[in-house]
């Protein structure tokens, strides 16, 4: 009762920054946990599945979680989070029962590496690149949004690679931190800004909207604090797609996970 009371981040807590593994309750729905830290952590990686290891497991890999199971390990799928590792599965305990584990375990973060060394000209599609980082393959999500009646609403047209963003997607976030505003909010717009996102952090991604040209508006990031904004060049998607992959981004997740994914509101 005491390890299935609490959230599955005071689990994680409970092991530890260093490395760190526990036997869960027997009949602990494991996939269960797996869907949970997948909705958490994106798609895992597979390193033992029905007692047999993958052979390209290293360091990098996460091979260190393995560590406390010795041989002992019949199915373990982890996710990379920043300077960590965290895995759950199951294992044999001492007594020779299977039983479901969860583990962490230190990781070293990737050095920055160039991205995009050929995609950053201007025939480049964004939105199609986000779906191929994001590994999403869903039918659109908002296809019928009347951007008419919002466009009128707001006074101003919109970026069209938005735009498709919010009917390809829907509402959810990228990486389950980058919330997608389903239609603009106005709270700035005294300052010249129109919100299209928001992060667990507070930071709101906006737009400048200078000009008539929406596709030409910049990217701004107003700090949770509001002590600066920070200013990129325009593109919505392109914006996403740097700070999703690109670890020299100011606001990168890349950093944090080795896969990316779109968490879906509604479903999740």
């Amino acid at each position: 009762m005491e390890l299935t009371q609490p959230a599955l981040h005071d689990l994680l807590d409970r092991l530890g920054p260093e490395a760190g593994h526990m036997y869960l309750p027997g009949d602990l729905d494991v996939q269960a946990l797996t869907d949970l830290l997948g909705d958490r952590y994106g798609t895992p990686r597979t390193l033992v599945l029905d007692g047999f290891t993958d052979p390209t497991v290293d360091e990098s890999r996460g091979a260190a979680l393995l560590v406390p199971f010795q041989d002992r390990a019949v199915t373990i799928r982890a996710w990379a989070y920043g300077d960590q590792w965290v895995a759950t599965g199951t294992a044999l305990d001492a007594e020779g029962a299977v039983r479901p584990v969860l583990a962490v375990a230190p990781r070293e973060v990737p050095q920055p590496l160039a991205v995009f060394p050929d995609e950053d000209g201007e025939n480049v599609d964004w939105l199609e690149r986000l779906k191929e980082i994001t590994g999403w393959n869903q039918p659109d999500e908002r296809p019928d949004v009347d951007w008419a009646e919002l466009e009128s609403r707001l006074g101003t047209a919109l970026p069209a690679d938005y735009k498709r963003m919010v009917e390809t997607f829907g509402v959810g976030g990228f990486d389950g931190y980058l919330d997608l505003n389903q239609e603009p909010w106005t709270s700035l717009r005294e300052d010249g800004l129109l919100i299209w996102a928001g992060t667990e952090a507070e930071d709101l991604y906006c737009w400048r909207t200078d000009g008539d040209d929406p596709d030409q508006w910049p990217v701004v990031v107003r700090s949770f604090d509001n002590t600066r904004d920070l200013l990129f060049d325009r593109g919505t998607a392109r914006f996403v797609c740097h700070a999703l992959v690109d670890p020299l981004h100011p606001y990168t997740l890349a950093r944090y996970f080795d896969t990316h994914w779109f968490m879906n509101y509604r479903v999740s």
